[in-house]
């Protein structure tokens, strides 16, 4: 047994033959770190959103189903063609019942789904970006698209990704430029395009 030393007390170092309180102590210790995840793992559950439920899952399998299935019906307009010489519609028309199918498979498991979460302030954003998606997708076409792409990536950047005004200016400008002198000065796509 150690006595204080004169210079008053402090930690003590624990001598080579501790007894059964050093190793208990010591074992709690290695227990309190082996339960928690060192990825936070158990933190990332506690702040999972909570799932969204039936009605949901089947209102989302609706949507899916009918945008497959409005896919199809636009890609029979164009046509199908035949497998040796396939028509414009004819790949736009098997992706379309591809989703139409996966569409009511996800109806059909709704009940027993669990892994969709509920909306959240996340989910707003993630519906703005397919929202200007839709809105590059339309202007694209009537004044090309070098002002759409350069709107997208700033509103991506800015507003969806929080970035700088000065990070989503230049980042904006650099993409466009390297998308015109690639598609248009290289490799010569028809696209349409202002300049």
């Amino acid at each position: 047994m150690t006595t204080p030393s004169a210079e008053g007390p402090g930690p003590e170092p624990a001598p080579p033959d501790a007894g059964p309180d050093t190793a208990t102590a010591t074992s709690t210790d290695a227990g309190a770190g082996a339960g928690a995840d060192p990825d936070g793992g158990e933190a990332a559950e506690e702040h999972r959103p909570a799932p969204a439920g039936t009605t949901a899952n089947l209102v989302v399998a609706l949507v899916i189903t009918a945008v497959g299935v409005a896919g199809a019906a636009g890609s029979w307009s164009l046509g199908l063609g035949s497998a040796a010489a396939p028509s414009a519609g004819t790949w736009p028309f098997l992706t379309s019942i591809a989703i139409t199918c996966l569409g009511v498979a996800l109806g059909a498991l709704a009940r027993r789904t669990d892994d969709a979460e509920a909306l959240s302030p996340a989910t707003w954003r993630i519906a703005a970006g397919v929202a200007t998606m839709v809105g590059f997708v339309a202007l694209i076409s009537v004044i090309g698209f070098e002002i759409p792409s350069l709107l997208l990536a700033l509103v991506w950047l800015r507003f969806l990704g929080r970035e700088s005004w000065r990070l989503s200016i230049a980042t904006s400008f650099g993409i466009v430029a390297a998308f015109y002198a690639i598609f248009v000065g290289a490799l010569a796509i028809p696209i349409p395009h202002l300049l």
